[in-house]
Order: structure tokens, then C-alpha cells, then sequence
């Protein structure tokens, strides 16, 4: 099985439970794995889409990383239905914590 991953997908946003997380944003990154199945031809996913399906789902308003995890991957199942899976990890980086937290990750694969 064949698979192309995009990792290091990098964002600014206003996301995040707290109101000071609303004003002053965070740093966010993603990483998305897709494998496809050997019958196909010539299995490819275009970096281009996938890059362009997570920055779609940034510019909505959000909260939890849960949420766009969930999103991220829907919208990229629906690009390419012929995946046999697809795993995104969404992660904070340096969450508004007390001491230093490298990020704070959610992962969803299927």
C-alpha cells in the first residue's frame, strides 16, 4: 500500500477555548497521511488539495482541536474516496499553559 503524507502544515489562527486565545492566536500544525490502494493505476493525492482542504478548515472558526481534526479529515475523505485510510494530527504548539509545553496534539485515523 502506497501512501503520501504532508507534514508540517503550519497556521496562525485565533482558535482556542480561552478569549485571549481568540486575540491573540495561536501557532498550530498539521500533518496528514494517506494510503491508497495498490489496484489503482498510478495511486497519487495531490499535495496541492490537501494543503488547500487544511487551510480551508483554518479559515473557519473553531475552538477545539478535536473539531478540525474531525473536519480536516471528512473534507479530505471526500477528496479522495478511494483512500483506504487517512490520518491527520492537528497539534498546538506552545499551549497557554502554565511552564512549557512543547503542543498539545489530537490524531484521528480511519
Amino acid at each position: 500500500m502506497l501512501s503520501v503524507s504532508l507534514h508540517g502544515i503550519k497556521h496562525n489562527a485565533p482558535h482556542g477555548l480561552y478569549p485571549e486565545e481568540h486575540i491573540l492566536g495561536n501557532k498550530f500544525e498539521v500533518d496528514v497521511d494517506i494510503w491508497l490502494p495498490d489496484a489503482l493505476p498510478w495511486p497519487y493525492a495531490d499535495y496541492t488539495i490537501i494543503q488547500h482542504t487544511v487551510t480551508t478548515i483554518f479559515l473557519r472558526q473553531g475552538q477545539l482541536l478535536e473539531t478540525f481534526v474531525h473536519n480536516i479529515h471528512s473534507a479530505l475523505k471526500a477528496e479522495f474516496p478511494v483512500a483506504e485510510k487517512i490520518k491527520v494530527a492537528v497539534r498546538k504548539l506552545n499551549p497557554p499553559m502554565t511552564g512549557y509545553v512543547a503542543y498539545a496534539q489530537v490524531c484521528y485515523e480511519a
